[in-house]
């Protein structure tokens, strides 16, 4: 694609990044078949392609409209567009960029200034705990819309003991220590039956996402360096092998700090580091090491659902199906499984009707196959669709862990 950028963007690092990406696209609209936006609403400007081309527009001197704002705010950076894609374009970081430029001059009403602030400041600090305590034991007088955000918690239950030769670290988040406890304590669980120890460094927290897709960029690079120096001493230390993020939408995060980081002297080298030692837990387990140390499967038939930032993210898609295979389970694999499920972060509180619609579609795919059980791997993904369906929904780690201790 031909771009003429305006001078103010021309020399910028951000309008340089977004003109290679540019310039990758054809506008052969293979993108449109798999946006779920797209799918939903049958507008051109809620596709991929369609919100390319807006940006080109802002990037080369055209002045920004709330209609621009709602049609980036519409997409739910899930990135099913980068799998379909035959040129390589990479739509996600295009879409950070544009949403930055637009953000940036097209100002909010006060309402969704604070509610995206709330969001911000909110899920990624230390507050989020004690307010979700207080959010389920008021559940009963809390708005609809946050009913299915506010369900109890699992039991964690015991974090293992022993140590071991191999060691690897672990990003604890931010949401998911409070929302669903059990997901760490059961990866450490799994990985320990598996001869290698999880440490948690005091320091780490929110992996930058939440602050990086609304569009605080500055605050996603503070996330960012602040879980650098945290892991940084172990991995200095040469006292682990990996990092492991059991939660896919934050995998997908630390994978890019090399990139979110390259141009800060103090921070490029070790973020790229960390950034080669990220691995989602699917990378970590062997199959057949594992297959031999299963006991009793809780239930055999279960349906998978593979986040969006699993398999377009992190190009993982397959890999934790083959392994429940491996152990016996009966998965089932729904259709249209490349569609989002709706939840994408802060979008199932930003684009509730939206974000519903998908949960519907997803569910009624999921229920198809009749399991037991529906598994996944991204805890903003379990929450949401565990809000639509009485069926249980749970980490596929979670799932393994019951096999080990049945």
């Amino acid at each position: 694609m031909e771009t003429r950028l305006t001078p103010e963007f021309a020399a910028s690092a951000d309008g340089r990044a977004a003109e290679a990406i540019l310039r990758a696209c054809v506008h052969c609209g293979f993108c449109t078949a798999t946006c779920p936006t797209y799918q939903l609403l049958g507008d051109e400007l809620d596709g991929p392609r369609g919100r390319i081309y807006q940006i080109k527009q802002v990037l080369e001197g055209a002045t920004p409209t709330r209609s621009t704002q709602l049609h980036l705010d519409r997409c739910l950076t899930c990135r099913s567009c980068e799998t379909t894609c035959p040129s390589g374009v990479r739509y996600g970081a295009l879409v950070d960029i544009g949403r930055r430029v637009v953000e940036a001059r097209v100002p909010r009403p006060l309402g969704e200034r604070a509610r995206r602030w709330l969001l911000r400041e909110g899920l990624s600090s230390r507050l989020f705990a004690p307010a979700l305590r207080v959010g389920r034991a008021l559940r009963a007088l809390a708005p609809a819309s946050l009913h299915d955000k506010l369900a109890p918690p699992r039991d964690a239950g015991a974090w293992p003991q022993r140590s071991h030769a191999r060691r690897v670290l672990m990003l604890a988040g931010c949401v998911q220590p409070a929302m669903a406890p059990n997901i760490n304590a059961a990866t450490a669980r799994v990985l320990d039956a598996l001869g290698v120890q999880v440490l948690q460094p005091p320091g780490a927290g929110c992996c930058g996402a939440i602050r990086q897709h609304l569009s605080d960029h500055d605050g996603a690079r503070a996330d960012m360096r602040r879980n650098i120096d945290a892991w940084w001493p172990s991995i200095a230390a040469g006292e682990v092998d990996a990092i492991v993020v059991n939660a896919s939408g934050c995998g997908v995060q630390v994978k890019d700090y090399g990139r979110e980081l390259a141009d800060d002297p103090a921070y490029a080298e070790r973020a790229a580091r960390v950034a080669a030692l990220a691995r989602d837990p699917i990378e970590l387990i062997d199959a057949q090491q594992l297959a031999a140390v299963v006991r009793r499967l809780p239930v055999r038939e279960v349906a998978w659902h593979a986040p969006c930032t699993l398999q377009h993210g992190q190009r993982l898609g397959g890999r934790v199906e083959a392994l429940l295979r491996a152990i016996g389970a009966q998965v089932s694999i729904p259709e249209e499984s490349h569609l989002c499920c709706g939840s994408a972060g802060t979008y199932s509180v930003l684009q509730q009707a939206l974000s519903k619609q998908l949960r519907e579609r997803k569910l009624h795919h999921l229920a198809a196959g009749s399991p037991q059980r529906v598994l996944s791997a991204n805890v903003g993904c379990i929450q949401h669709l565990q809000g639509g369906t009485p069926m249980p929904v749970q980490h596929w780690l979670e799932y393994v862990d019951e096999a080990l201790r049945s």
